[in-house]
């Protein structure tokens, strides 16, 4: 079931920022964006490290991603929102493990690797921690923004890249791959690659993905087997 969030019921009166010194109003106004989020709010009701939590809550409920998985890979992981959804979602004796650059917070039931994913000399390390092959494979993987559209387009395509070159080497049989793109979708190049691998291929913006954000996700199921 997915759960969703009222921002009427979330929020009293909106709260303001003023712009302290030394603050530049970019600041200030990420800040008063954030405390006025009812999904930040609603991310520490749950005990969530983040509200990307709820992001992966909605692409479930719509796609039904965590049906029958065994052993599921998050990359790009910190702080640990995503793992926690699985491990609500899971089974019991189902292997996740989590994967970032940065140190992962230790996550009771998630294997942490901090590891770069862009570097295949990671893959032995991934697959130890999964004990076999994904069934699911997530990627909420971002660069840095730069503040230029197409180079920040770019670069978080190069991660998506990445994740699905890792997809093709670790999924199971009839796996699943979900990754992070900016508007505008998969570059045609890519979703070449994610058609002729996988059965269903879609986009999706869930409701937890700020409206003035790019990005989108890429859903590809029924994964049909190392190319």
């Amino acid at each position: 079931m997915s759960r969703r969030v009222s921002s009427g019921s979330r929020r009293g009166a909106a709260v303001r920022v003023k712009t302290a010194r030394g603050r530049k109003p970019s600041s200030t106004r990420w800040l008063q964006r954030h405390l006025n989020d009812p999904y930040v709010q609603a991310a520490k009701d749950a005990g969530y490290r983040s509200r990307a939590a709820f992001k992966l809550i909605e692409l479930d409920a719509q796609f039904e991603l965590f049906k029958g998985v065994r052993r599921m890979l998050d990359l790009g992981a910190a702080p640990g929102g995503w793992s926690q959804v699985a491990l609500k979602r899971l089974a019991p004796n189902a292997v996740v493990a989590a994967v970032d650059i940065t140190e992962l917070q230790p996550l009771a039931g998630v294997t942490a690797l901090q590891l770069d994913a862009l570097d295949m000399e990671s893959l032995p390390a991934m697959r130890t921690a999964l004990g076999g092959q994904a069934d699911l494979l997530l990627s909420d993987m971002a660069a840095p923004s730069t503040g230029h559209t197409g180079t920040d387009h770019i670069r978080v395509m190069a991660l998506c890249g990445a994740a699905l070159d890792i997809a093709e080497v670790i999924l199971a049989p009839d796996g699943a791959f979900v990754a992070k793109v900016l508007k505008g979708g998969t570059e045609r190049q890519l979703l070449d690659r994610l058609k002729r691998g996988f059965a269903k291929v879609r986009h999706a913006k869930p409701p937890a993905s700020r409206a003035d954000s790019a990005e989108v996700y890429v859903v590809a199921q029924g994964f049909r087997g190392a190319p």
